[in-house]
């Protein structure tokens, strides 16, 4: 379970009596746009997301990212906690593109000696505080489970004290529905948080327990701290896209031929309506006289596509794709310079996201070893955490 930003902004507030998220008004709205961009799939009266571009441009640019990917770290500990760090890399890329930044959380398990990791989305997570250069010195997580038809609503809070430790707070809340917090009951009502503590004080951490993977391009809402996801610049052309989609549905819907009448031809069964036997009689007259309509227009197919292959050149160059992974191939002819700008931009855009990767995979593993030692995990000191990663030749000309 994950509440959305909006609710755990709300309960947050409720559970702890303070704070709340940090970003402002327009970049909330736009997290939520671009989460929707990439999730929703049905149809409404105004657009149409069948083609599914948001997704379409994450999973191109993921894929791209990690075509070649390999990585090493020393054998034992670090060797197994990549492992597992590897598990989560293509979740973890998405959900930092969709929403700017994500977390790799390292849990620990003493019983294996073991650290997995678990990948929280922007959206289900608030930002209370940062500090001068924009980095997260608070957050908020929550978590829901539904037993014995009652909502039980986990709120953790993580901060650091004067002293640079990492403390935890857990709250455990009940209600009926869920639609409200409910009343707080104690952390052991429940079997998967017997095991917390209200209060928890982690020395030797360093920061808040997670590794950030965040997105290089600067903030293009607000023009805050707060990091963007790839979907942020052309959020406007992908729902143009999608409106166009819907008023060509709308064009083929209303291209087949059709016969109006007036209300009165058409008697009501049920909660529809139907034609009454013996309506249609065959006359010799001009069928104008009969007061019916033959409605058949023509489709602007061509308009729309052509249209449509133009939106799509703008959205590769506003995401820093190459040109044709989402639009057609170009038919005339490109000078050089044209090739490799667009060649160029794209073998950027997935350096960067490389980089941004290999950072966050290297804070990982260091936040690991602390955080297994601190729970009595026999594991190397953090500093031993060497990471060596391959990304293969480079070579992104051909698409992936």
């Amino acid at each position: 379970m994950g509440c959305e930003l909006e609710e755990l902004d709300q309960k947050f507030r409720q559970g702890f009596g303070e704070g709340g998220e940090t970003a402002s008004e327009a970049m909330k709205a736009a997290m939520a746009d671009w989460f929707s961009l990439y999730f929703d799939r049905e149809k409404t009266e105004q657009e149409d997301p069948s083609q599914r571009l948001g997704f379409v441009i994450v999973q191109k640019l993921c894929r791209a990212c990690f075509a070649e990917y390999g990585a090493s770290a020393p054998e034992g500990f670090f060797e197994s906690t990549l492992a597992a760090l590897d598990k989560v890399k293509g979740r973890a890329m998405q959900m930092a593109l969709i929403g700017g930044t994500a977390w790799l959380k390292p849990v620990p398990d003493p019983e294996t000696g073991r650290v997995w990791f678990s990948v929280i989305r922007r959206d289900r997570a608030l930002v209370l505080e940062r500090d001068a250069e924009g980095n997260p010195t608070a957050m908020g997580t929550g978590c829901r489970w539904q037993k014995n038809g009652r909502v039980f609503t986990l709120l953790e809070k993580r901060s650091t004290d004067k002293l640079g430790q990492l403390v935890i707070e857990s709250r455990l809340f009940e209600s009926a529905r869920g639609q409200n917090l409910g009343s707080r009951v104690p952390l052991a009502a429940l079997p998967e948080t017997a095991g917390l503590l209200p209060k928890l004080v982690l020395p030797s951490v360093g920061g808040l327990g997670f590794a950030a993977l965040t997105m290089p391009a600067e903030n293009c809402v607000d023009g805050s701290a707060e990091p963007v996801g790839v979907l942020a610049a052309p959020a406007g052309l992908l729902h143009a896209i999608d409106r166009g989609e819907r008023q060509l549905d709308r064009e083929f819907e209303h291209g087949a031929s059709r016969v109006f009448a007036s209300a009165d031809l058409l008697r009501r069964r049920g909660r529809g309506r139907e034609l009454p036997e013996g309506l249609f009689v065959g006359l010799d007259d001009d069928p104008s006289s009969t007061g019916l309509t033959i409605f058949a227009p023509e489709l602007r197919v061509e308009s729309f596509l052509a249209r449509k292959a133009e939106q799509l050149r703008s959205l590769e160059s506003l995401t820093g794709l190459k040109r044709g992974l989402l639009g057609p191939v170009e038919a005339s002819p490109r000078t050089a310079t044209e090739v490799t700008s667009s060649e160029g931009d794209y073998a950027l855009t997935i350096r960067e996201l490389r980089e941004a990767w290999e950072a966050a995979a290297k804070e990982a593993l260091e936040l690991a070893a602390k955080i297994a030692r601190i729970y009595g995990i026999a594991a190397p000191p953090p500093e031993e955490a060497a990471l060596t990663v391959s990304w293969g030749d480079g070579d992104l000309r051909t698409e992936v």
